[in-house]
């Protein structure tokens, strides 16, 4: 039996007992936070999918997101926001929960095909910047390439739209005058730091131990998504049952 399984169900149906075990395992990995503010962003998404251990019914992590509809010159589109999320450092490896945000992904992309769907998230950790390098094949900001002017563009009215004054588009950071959440040291791997992925997220993002965020945009889409991320989004469109 796999050790871990997943759900997925929107804040709302959240019970209190379910929240508060949400906060401690928040808690556990990220300081500057409260459980007021917790709560506030987390009752702002539209879903939440949850990590459960088999043994014990225990949530072992969490992801949460918002879907963002916009238009950008003309076009109608799709943008998801990716919120917090979090796995127990006992599991950290196991891609279950990953796998499971594909397929989400996938489902909700067949809803609308006909509109273009990105990935809109903002990073605080070079690990969750990494993730962009498994999961797709074209993302922004690359330390390959320059991002063209029409995705920044796009970039640029998100997180203006979501970030207002807090967000620089200059720098594509978000700042906070009092930190919304930082990863607490004792977390942070410094063996990562060679990593040519998380040194370019430590220049363009100098201030993350502050809480500070960069801002990061993707297309999901079959056409731009790798291996397993790949797998995951088309058993997801398949199900179109959201």
């Amino acid at each position: 039996m796999t050790k871990l399984y997943t759900s997925h169900c929107t804040p709302s149906e959240l019970s209190e007992t379910d929240i508060h075990a949400l906060y401690q395992l928040y808690g556990t990995y990220y300081g500057g936070t409260s459980p007021e503010l917790f709560r506030r962003d987390l009752f702002e998404k539209d879903r939440i999918l949850l990590l459960h251990d088999h043994e014990l019914q225990q949530i072992r992590g969490f992801s949460t997101l918002k879907i963002i509809p916009f238009t950008h010159d003309g076009q109608q589109a799709r943008a998801i926001f990716s919120g917090d999320t979090i796995i127990d450092h006992h599991y950290w490896g196991e891609q279950t929960l990953p796998l499971a945000w594909c397929e989400l992904i996938g489902e909700i992309a067949s809803q609308q095909p006909e509109k273009p769907l990105y990935w809109l998230l903002i990073v605080k950790g070079d690990r969750t910047y990494r993730y962009l390098n498994i999961f797709s094949k074209t993302y922004y900001p690359n330390r390959r390439y320059a991002t063209p002017p029409a995705i920044q563009a796009i970039i640029n009215q998100l997180a203006t739209q979501r970030f207002g004054e807090y967000y620089c588009a200059q720098t594509g950071i978000v700042h906070y005058p009092q930190t919304h959440g930082y990863l607490k040291p004792e977390w942070a791997n410094p063996d990562t730091s060679s990593h040519p992925e998380a040194r370019y997220f430590a220049e363009r993002n100098p201030h993350h131990a502050d809480g500070d965020e960069l801002v990061c945009l993707t297309a999901l889409c079959a056409d731009n998504l790798r291996s397993f991320a790949l797998r995951g989004f088309q058993q997801g469109w398949t199900k179109k049952d959201v």
